[in-house]
């Protein structure tokens, strides 16, 4: 089951998701002080590519905090809310349930990438 729901995942907005993630992730790649920055957006695309049996996991501490407060201001509000818009439009129906719910993990995590760990979940 998980292997179709990412697959159907992909087509009907993990491309659009992930490929947002990659746009943030390489214009903070363009200064050499937001490269940690984007390589935790390219992280985080591949979960939004293909999210069926992934948990995230948050943590972290200060530094953490003082990332995510950063990230939100320069980035990470527009794909929270990407991911919430288009999460809202999946719950409609009923059959799009799960690919909202995967839409509103993401959002959370497009609030709090810095200290998240994307694990597979058992």
């Amino acid at each position: 089951m998980r292997t179709l729901g990412n697959i159907l995942w992909f087509i009907f907005g993990g491309l659009p998701m992930g490929l947002s993630w990659i746009i943030v992730g390489a214009l903070w790649c363009i200064t050499i002080i937001g490269i940690p920055v984007g390589k935790q957006c390219f992280k985080m695309a591949g979960l939004a590519f293909f999210p069926f049996k992934k948990e995230v996991e948050y943590g972290g501490g200060a530094p953490s905090l003082i990332l995510n407060i950063l990230w939100v201001i320069f980035g990470g509000a527009i794909l929270a809310l990407e991911a919430l818009i288009v999460g809202c439009v999946f719950c409609i129906t009923i059959v799009g349930i799960p690919f909202g719910m995967q839409c509103f993990k993401l959002a959370k995590l497009a609030l709090m990438p810095f200290g998240a760990e994307v694990q597979r979940a058992t």
